[in-house]
C-alpha cells in the first residue's frame, strides 16, 4: 500500500466504497444503542440492588452464551450468507432494547427479567461479531484494508462516546431507564435499515459440512499460527485482569459522588481516547515497529488503570480513561489486521469467532470478575491489582511470544 491510500486527503479512502459506508453508519448505530443501553442497565440494577456483584453478574450473563455458542456462530458465519446474518442479528439488538422498554414501563423492583435480556444480548452478540467481522475483506479492495479497519475502529470507538453520554444525560432527564431503551430501539432500528442496504462482494465459498471437524478448524488454526495466537490471548488477559467499566457505577455514585451523566461520561471516556487514536492511525497508520507499539500500548492501557484506581478527582479520573481507551485501540487494530489478512476468506468466520469470544471473555467475563473482587477485596484494590495484574502479563507475554515485539509493517505482514 503507497501511503497516498491511507494518509493525508486519502485517510478517508474506505468512504469512497458505497458498502462500507453503510456498514460503517449500522455500526455507530448499534454501538450506540448497546452502550447507551448498558448505561441504563448499570444504574437500574444498581439502584435496585447496591451490590457491585450484581454488576458482575451483567457481564457474566452475556458471556456465558458465546462461551457455548462461539464454535457454531463462528462456522454460521463461513456457511450461510454474512449480510443476512448480519441484518438478523441487528434485529436482535433491536428486539432487546424493546424487551428493556417493556419492562421498564411496567415498573418493578426485580432484576431478573433485565438478566434474562442480558442473556439474549449475549446471544445476539455471538453471532454479530464473528460475521460482522468476516464480511468487511467483501466491503473495500485489499489495498484499503488497513484503512477500513481503522475507521471501523473509530466507528466502535466513536459509538462508545456517544451512547454512554446520551445514556447517562436520558436517564438523568426521563427520571428514569425508559427513555434510553426507547431511544437504543430507534437506533436498533436505524442500524437494520442502513445495513440492509449493504452490497458485500461476495467470493464463493466452500460449502463447510457441519461437523466437529470443521466447527473446531478456527481453534486449530490460531493455535498454530503463533503470533495470532500470542496477540489475542495478550489482549484477552489483559483487558480480563484490567477492565474497570463494571465497576464505573460504584465510582460515579460511591467515590466520585456524581450521578447518572457523571457514569455517562466517564463511559464515554474510554471511548474519546479510543477513537481519536483509531482517527490517528487512519491517517497516519502503523508503518514499522507495529508490535513494539502494541506491547507497549498494553502496559500503557495497565499503568492508566492502576492511575483511574486511585484518583479521587473526577477529571483525573477521566483524563486516566481516556488513555485507557488510546492504548487499548492500538492492540485492536494491530490484532484486527493480523486476523484478517493471515486468515482465508473461508475460515475468517470461525477465526473470528475464536477471536470475539476471547474478547468477549476479557470484556464481560471480565465484568464478573471485576465484581467479585470489588465484593471481596474492596472497589479500588480491585481495580489497581488488575492494572498491576495486566503489566505483568505484558512482561511475561513478550518474553513467552518473541515473535509479537518482532512485527514490523503490518501492510506486509506474511504470518
Amino acid at each position: 500500500m503507497s501511503a497516498s491510500d491511507s494518509s493525508g486527503p486519502r485517510g478517508g479512502v474506505a468512504f469512497t466504497h458505497p458498502s462500507f459506508r453503510d456498514f460503517f453508519l449500522a455500526r455507530c448505530f448499534v454501538v450506540s444503542a448497546v452502550e447507551m443501553q448498558s448505561v441504563a442497565v448499570g444504574w437500574q440494577i444498581y439502584e435496585i440492588t447496591r451490590r457491585p456483584l450484581d454488576l458482575g453478574l451483567v457481564g457474566l450473563a452475556q458471556f456465558l452464551p458465546g462461551i457455548l455458542l462461539f464454535l457454531i456462530a463462528g462456522h454460521a458465519a463461513d456457511r450461510f450468507d454474512r449480510k443476512r446474518l448480519i441484518v438478523a442479528c441487528y434485529a436482535g439488538y433491536a428486539a432487546c432494547s424493546a424487551f428493556l422498554l417493556v419492562f421498564a414501563l411496567r415498573g418493578g423492583h426485580s432484576v431478573a427479567p433485565i438478566y434474562a435480556v442480558m442473556v439474549l444480548l449475549g446471544i445476539v452478540r455471538s453471532f454479530s461479531g464473528p460475521v460482522t467481522r468476516a464480511i468487511m475483506p467483501q466491503l473495500v479492495p485489499e489495498e484499503h484494508f488497513q484503512n477500513a479497519v481503522a475507521w471501523n475502529a473509530s466507528a466502535f470507538q466513536g459509538a462508545t462516546i456517544l451512547g454512554p453520554a446520551a445514556g447517562g444525560i436520558i436517564y438523568a432527564a426521563f427520571q428514569g431507564p425508559a427513555g434510553v431503551y426507547a431511544t437504543a430501539l430507534a437506533s436498533g432500528v436505524i442500524a437494520f435499515s442502513s445495513m440492509a442496504r449493504v452490497r458485500p462482494e461476495s467470493k464463493p465459498r466452500p460449502r463447510k459440512q457441519f461437523n466437529l471437524a470443521e466447527v473446531f478448524a478456527g481453534l486449530r488454526y490460531i493455535w498454530r499460527e503463533k503470533i495470532i495466537l500470542g496477540s489475542i490471548s495478550l489482549d484477552f488477559v489483559a483487558v480480563l485482569l484490567g477492565g474497570a467499566v463494571a465497576l464505573l457505577p460504584v465510582y460515579a455514585r460511591d467515590i466520585l459522588r456524581t450521578g447518572p451523566w457523571g457514569l455517562g461520561l466517564l463511559r464515554c471516556a474510554q471511548g474519546i481516547g479510543a477513537a481519536t487514536m483509531a482517527v490517528l492511525i487512519a491517517h497516519r497508520p502503523l508503518r514499522r515497529r507495529a508490535g513494539a507499539a502494541m506491547l507497549w500500548c498494553v502496559a500503557g492501557f495497565g499503568a492508566f488503570t492502576v492511575l483511574f484506581g486511585i484518583s479521587r478527582n473526577f477529571v483525573l479520573s477521566f483524563c486516566a480513561l481516556l488513555l485507557v481507551g488510546a492504548a487499548d485501540t492500538v492492540s485492536v487494530i494491530v490484532r484486527g489486521i493480523l486476523v484478517q489478512v493471515a486468515t482465508p476468506d473461508e475460515m475468517r468466520g470461525r477465526v473470528n469467532a475464536v477471536d470475539m469470544i476471547f474478547i468477549g471473555a476479557s470484556n464481560q467475563f471480565g465484568e464478573f470478575e471485576s465484581g467479585i473482587t470489588a465484593q471481596w477485596f474492596g472497589t479500588v484494590p480491585a481495580v489497581v491489582i488488575g492494572g498491576i495484574g495486566t503489566l505483568v502479563v505484558t512482561a511475561l507475554w513478550t518474553w513467552i511470544f518473541p515473535g509479537l515485539r518482532k512485527i514490523d509493517d503490518l501492510n506486509n505482514f506474511e504470518g
